[in-house]
């Protein structure tokens, strides 16, 4: 009896595990201004968007300027490839959008629910009112069974209505149909739609709810909301015919901001969704929500933000926490986008595609443009897919702490990047001064590449590159690295600048302190023409540190800081030179600059001149007393005060050395 009951136990509790860690706590409901599970504790929702998957808009797939809404999308591609083709691209761009471990990647990033944007016409066509497709209704059944998996709720919301309920692409309207507002049978379709919806899932608990229509965008000739009201009322009558378990957001009218006439409320588990984009990121801009949440006693939803900076986010996100309120952000992943939290990386064919639509390029072949459409829809699938971990930190843990991150390994010696800043906060891991939109600048990342913080990054052409430099820098701005001294020793720098004009000065700081004094930028010639600027023997030790690049005067273009080590500490390994030595400069033949290197045995005064082939003395590069070590500078043809721009012509050149009594010279050859 004592071992049946010590089973029964161990199964008992198998199944409470199980239980509790398969099964949400219920159905989420409202209680007064709270969301809460079934046991009545609070829940938070902390969401993503799958913007781009069931309804693609033309800016996540750079079709704007010729295919801005869905259907146009469409329209193109089966212009040009026929139908059944059509069918099979799209079918794979779905499969590759959104997967299984998309889902799992969700979860494991620390987000609790998706929000899913519906198109009406994949769930019942539009050619056919009334009827409803069960292939489209497999698509939300494969979602929701990866949801359950990774136990993360999954709100449903009717991005595209019939008719479209506003004559935005987000809506897919086309003028071909009459718009939602002026079309009962639209009206009727979105009702007896949601009715379809929720009787199929009304029983699934790791459905978060129903978010009834997306961003209502219309004037109605009541001259005020009652007519969103009342289709609202429909359509939460149809729904509670079959399902009374569900959670019903509601959004307002003009993109989810006006809620005149949606109170009182109509349900008691009703939450009311708010959107946010592009404006300050303080109280007052959410105060009248919260008024409305107090007045009618219901939970608010942030239902869709983002499309901002790194900062934007967390400073919204605190902001929404602090008062309880649960948000979604937008987006998953778009095409070469980096404030969403996966970068779509873009095939060179797929970029044909888009000169051709835009008129720039010659018709491809089907087959051409088959193959470009199905690299494409591969490349969405989140194996292919670059994560944007600076979104992802900035949504969770810098919501939290000011504390920075690496944004990768960098070690001592060798070349310090300027885009490979730290993560985390303006202020902290770097300063900018123009870093978010709210309405008074479009872009906070002025070249648009690599991050999605106040910094901005280009690309760079320089001959030696990791594809971005950081560019517009301003008077007062700055960028933190965390580094690795992998030895103790002398180090020489070198800054690689580009400026159109003289003027800018950086102060270099290590752990906080100034390194030397500040340096000057002169005119290099042009925003994408490099020069590097010597700082010669700097004392560095093993270990972590934090490297500062500050930008006392802006109006430069920054590539890298390359760190090379030209003496160690002679307390733990001598590395002094035996000989004088003049090496061979390298590139050679060069254009439009070359490193000249050398080593000394003993304390010398060094002198290093640049002479044409009949003697007459071109540029001085050293002029000082050395030390013992190795060093090296950078000859440059566009950093020469005795030069006009680039005028030094093509030929044969040397550049001689001398070292107390000893003095050698080398050939070198610019070629033009």
């Amino acid at each position: 009896m004592k071992i049946f009951k010590y089973k029964l136990f161990l199964l008992y509790l198998l199944f409470f595990f199980f239980s509790s860690s398969i099964l949400p706590q219920g159905f989420l409901k409202t209680s007064g201004i709270k969301i809460v599970d079934g046991n009545g504790q609070n829940v938070l929702l902390r969401g993503i968007g799958l913007g781009g998957w069931l309804v693609p808009e033309g800016y996540m797939l750079q079709t704007s300027s010729f295919a801005n809404a869905a259907w146009q999308f469409r329209e193109k591609i089966e212009t040009l490839i026929g139908k059944a083709k059509t069918d099979e691209f799209f079918n794979l761009y779905r499969a590759n959008f959104v997967t299984k471990k998309d889902v799992q990647k969700i979860a494991e990033w620390g987000f609790n629910s998706i929000r899913l944007p519906m198109h009406f016409n994949l769930l019942t066509p539009q050619e056919t009112p009334f009827s409803y497709s069960e292939e489209g209704f497999a698509t939300i059944d494969s979602l929701l069974q990866w949801c359950e998996e990774s136990k993360i709720y999954l709100i449903l919301d009717l991005h595209a209505a019939p008719g479209g309920q506003s004559k935005d692409n987000i809506a897919d309207y086309n003028p071909a149909y009459l718009p939602l507002w002026e079309d009962a049978i639209a009206q009727q379709r979105t009702v007896y739609l949601w009715k379809t919806i929720a009787a199929r899932y009304a029983n699934k608990q790791w459905i978060g709810g129903y978010d009834l229509i997306n961003e209502t965008a219309y004037t109605f000739n009541t001259g005020n909301n009652q007519p969103l009201r009342d289709l609202f009322v429909s359509i939460t009558s149809g729904i509670r015919a079959v399902d009374t378990n569900h959670i019903i957001f509601i959004e307002g009218n003009w993109y989810a901001t006006d809620f005149n006439s949606l109170t009182p409320t109509w349900d008691n588990n009703m939450v009311y969704s708010f959107h946010k984009y592009w404006n300050v990121t303080d109280y007052g801009s959410i105060s009248y929500l919260i008024s409305l949440r107090n007045s009618a006693q219901r939970p608010l939803w942030l239902g869709e933000s983002g499309e901002n900076s790194n900062q934007w986010f967390t400073d919204v996100i605190k902001l929404m926490e602090s008062y309880n309120i649960g948000w979604a952000w937008w987006t998953l992943k778009k095409v070469e986008g980096n404030n969403s939290l996966m970068y779509v990386n873009k095939p060179a064919e797929y970029d044909y595609l888009l000169k051709y639509w835009s008129g720039q390029a010659t018709k491809p072949s089907v087959d051409y443009a088959v193959n470009a459409l199905t690299k494409f829809a591969k490349n969405l699938n989140i194996d292919s897919c670059k994560t944007n971990n600076g979104v992802i930190d900035a949504m969770f843990r810098q919501v939290k702490t000011t504390e920075t991150l690496p944004f990768k390994s960098l070690t001592i010696p060798g070349i310090i990047y300027a885009a490979d800043y730290n993560i985390g906060q303006n202020g902290y891991a770097y300063k900018d001064n123009d870093y978010q939109n709210t309405g008074n600048n479009g872009s906070w990342n002025s070249g648009g590449q690599c991050r999605n913080d106040g910094v901005d990054i280009e690309k760079c052409t320089d001959i030696l590159t990791n594809g971005y430099d950081v560019g517009w820098t301003n008077t007062g701005e700055y960028l933190n690295y965390t580094v690795n001294v992998e030895q103790t020793g002398t180090y020489n720098l070198a800054l690689r600048i580009a400026a159109n004009a003289s003027g800018g000065k950086v102060l270099m700081r290590w752990d906080g302190v100034n390194i030397g004094t500040f340096i000057d930028i002169p005119a290099t010639g042009g925003w994408t023409k490099w020069m590097s600027l010597p700082i010669n023997n700097v004392e560095l030790t093993k270990g972590k540190h934090t490297f500062s690049l500050n930008f006392y005067f802006g109006g430069f273009n920054v590539n890298f800081v390359k760190f090379d080590l030209v003496a160690t500490d002679v307390k733990n390994e001598v590395s002094t030179p035996l000989d004088f030595s003049l090496m061979q400069n390298y590139p050679n033949p060069f254009n439009p600059e070359t490193v000249i290197s050398w080593q000394l045995a003993v304390s010398s005064h060094v002198t290093l001149r640049i002479f044409d082939v009949i003697g007459n003395e071109i540029e001085t590069l050293v002029n000082e007393e050395q030390k013992p070590g190795n060093y090296s500078i950078n000859f440059s043809t566009t950093n020469n005060p005795l030069l006009t721009g680039n005028n030094l012509s093509s030929g044969i050149y040397f550049y001689q050395l001398r070292a107390g009594n000893l003095v050698e010279t080398k050939k070198m050859v610019l070629l033009r």
